[in-house]
């Protein structure tokens, strides 16, 4: 926090977006930034697996590790750069309102949920009111790019022929994305329900996963006390 420029997290999408929106702003929702940084430098990441609209707190990451090092590194690297890593095809997933998909928005399409709410959500995903016999360009339709999310090259290829062609309902796309997203799923759903029968392993695998975060973190704090002069 004491390296976070204020003009660095005003100029944050998030918070600008959020504060448009009639969110009240508040230093939780200013300061994420610096918290998100803190998660990444904390373990000397490498990369990080983010969508495109988070691509600009992996910058302000970067920019916070520079102006650490700066200060307290007398040009050693005490924490490391990390390099954002956005899969272009899943930059950005849309919601159920087109909006990008987000539990603050309530427009998610949770991936364990039964089959009949699975359904309801996909059939109230929102589109516009085109007439079907009309010709759609898929590039505009946040259906399509749902669909092309599971789909194979060929299929998202046929699908978007279709729409360009006219005579397409919505309803049957929606239809055609119910069944890929339940079929995609599906083994996970079924290594969910069999870890539900034995939550010891699951408790073992966080209680392993924690153990090694906690000595890669143990690791950075101390260097970064003796940098600041705590040790």
């Amino acid at each position: 926090s004491n390296v976070a420029p204020m003009s660095l997290l005003e100029k944050c999408h998030s918070y600008k977006d959020k504060t448009a929106k009639g969110i009240a702003p508040n230093h939780g929702l200013f300061a994420y930034p610096v918290l998100m940084a803190a998660d990444i430098l904390i373990y000397q990441s490498d990369l990080v697996p983010v969508g495109q609209d988070q691509k600009q707190h992996v910058e302000v990451t970067r920019d916070l590790a520079i102006k650490f090092n700066q200060q307290y590194g007398g040009g050693a690297t005490i924490l490391k750069l990390p390099e954002p890593e956005i899969r272009e095809n899943v930059a950005t997933v849309p919601g159920l309102d087109g909006q990008k998909m987000s539990k603050s928005y309530n427009n998610t399409i949770e991936i364990f949920t039964d089959e009949k709410t699975l359904k309801k959500k996909v059939m109230n995903i929102v589109t516009d009111s085109l007439p079907m016999e009309l010709p759609k360009d898929p590039n505009k339709s946040h259906l399509y790019a749902l669909y092309k999310l599971f789909a194979t090259s060929a299929e998202a290829a046929e699908m978007a022929e279709r729409f360009r062609k006219g005579g397409l309902g919505y309803g049957e796309v929606k239809k055609a994305l119910l069944q890929k997203i339940w079929t995609y799923f599906a083994p996970a759903r079924e290594k969910r329900h069999e870890l539900m029968k034995n939550m010891d392993i699951v408790h073992d695998v966080l209680r392993h996963g924690a153990e090694r975060a906690r000595a890669e973190a143990d690791k950075t704090m101390t260097a970064v006390r003796q940098a600041v002069g705590l040790r």
